[in-house]
């Protein structure tokens, strides 16, 4: 099983930045049968992470009509539509649903604007049969590593920006699959050690959890719930994006910060964050999806059995020829011996992996030197730190 696999299952939750919302209060409107799996929005939860969970595995085997095939009518029942195809850049690969017989000669048209631009769009089919339900088109593009691969044409009985919406959504998750299915295919040294590192990073709890916590606003708060969904969507495309190994520390806290929200909306006032952040840093670059890891830890173990809540401080200051980043918190600590068996890799599943992956990396790219610092004792609390060379990837500094 390639490390890609294991990361394109986290991935399969980002799916409800098109449809948590959109479905959380369709469903909450409507009920369902399922009454005894929660709240209305709770069940549209699980069942649109149900839907999607088979949704993705013919997708990450690429574009073809066969995947398209078997992906199509989940994508439709996903999103509620009439009917939903699926095409590459030259014909339809897979429809579901009805009006196939006289609408589908007229995709390729309808959908060449959207295979150029890359953008979505909406337009009405200009449908004939009054007996017809397909009323209304948008059109969505699937895009892959090297652009824009096919689209995916949902059809509506009538105008809707919130179908425009959940449609374009659902087709940047496709995307997303469509892209691992690439990287799946290239398998070269570097994308397979990139995705290792996705694949530690990204929690599937994590994942689960803020989706719960969203979902919690949908009735009571929808603008909080909305902004969550964006700072949902912005952290899981920056986690997975393909811009290679390193970023500017300014990127990398925007992510933490987007973490942070929603962690926020999890544990609310049992959470406080300071920054102190010195401006002059955050040109630096270090490695892509270094710091998230270190807060994730933070924030698990300075909640881990603690009522009152805990304090995590993340400090980044200039020290000459390095930038020093640091994160704290003032939780539960860890026994020292436990933290070396951590950062070897003789951990217990689950336990540290963020952290040993991080030291690795860092001795990996500037040397053993540079592996990460750690001050800890049990009740103690947890201070990591980070020294960053400020030289651009890529330029090795002289030997001594």
């Amino acid at each position: 099983m390639s490390g890609i696999v294991l990361a394109a299952a986290a991935v399969a939750g980002t799916v409800l930045l098109a449809a948590g919302f959109v479905l959380g209060r369709y469903a909450a409107r409507r009920g369902g049968p399922a009454a005894d799996l929660g709240t209305p929005v709770e069940r549209a939860t699980f069942h649109t992470l149900h839907t999607a969970s088979l949704a993705a595995p013919p997708l990450r085997a690429g574009l073809t009509e066969e995947t398209a095939r078997k992906a199509a009518g989940t994508l439709r029942s996903l999103l509620g539509t009439e009917a939903l195809c699926l095409t590459d850049r030259g014909a339809v690969l897979a429809w579901d649903g009805p009006g196939e017989d006289h609408h589908r000669a007229h995709v390729p048209h309808q959908a060449a604007d959207t295979l150029e631009s890359g953008r979505s769009r909406s337009a009405p089919t200009g449908c004939a049969d009054p007996a017809c339900p397909l009323r209304w088109a948008v059109i969505a593009p699937l895009t892959g590593e090297d652009g824009v691969l096919g689209a995916l044409v949902a059809y509506g009985s009538r105008e809707s920006a919130v179908l425009v919406r959940a449609a374009t959504e659902v087709a940047r998750w496709a995307s997303v699959q469509l892209e691992l299915a690439e990287l799946d295919r290239s398998r070269t040294r570097i994308v397979e050690a990139e995705i290792r590192a996705l694949r530690a990073q990204i929690s599937p709890h994590f994942i689960f959890n803020s989706l719960a916590a969203i979902a919690s606003f949908v009735r009571t708060d929808p603008e909080q719930a909305r902004e969550l969904l964006l700072e949902f969507a912005d952290f899981t495309r920056y986690s997975f994006r393909r811009h290679g190994e390193f970023a500017q520390l300014a990127d990398e806290l925007r992510s933490v910060e987007q973490y942070l929200a929603l962690a926020g909306a999890r544990f609310g006032d049992r959470l406080k964050v300071t920054l102190q952040i010195a401006p002059e840093v955050l040109p630096v670059t270090l490695p892509f999806l270094c710091l998230q890891p270190l807060v994730e830890n933070a924030v698990k173990h300075g909640l881990q059995d603690r009522e009152r809540g805990c304090r995590v401080t993340i400090a980044a200051r200039d020290a000459g020829a390095e930038a020093v980043v640091s994160v704290e918190d003032d939780g539960i600590g860890m026994d020292p011996e436990l933290l070396r068996a951590v950062l070897r890799g003789e951990h217990p599943a689950g336990s540290g992996i963020g952290l040993s992956n991080v030291d690795e990396r860092l001795r990996q790219v500037y040397g053993a030197e540079y592996g990460l610092v750690i001050e800890t004792g049990v009740g103690a609390g947890m201070k990591v730190t980070v020294r960053v060379p400020k030289y651009r990837p890529g330029v090795h500094r002289s030997a001594p």
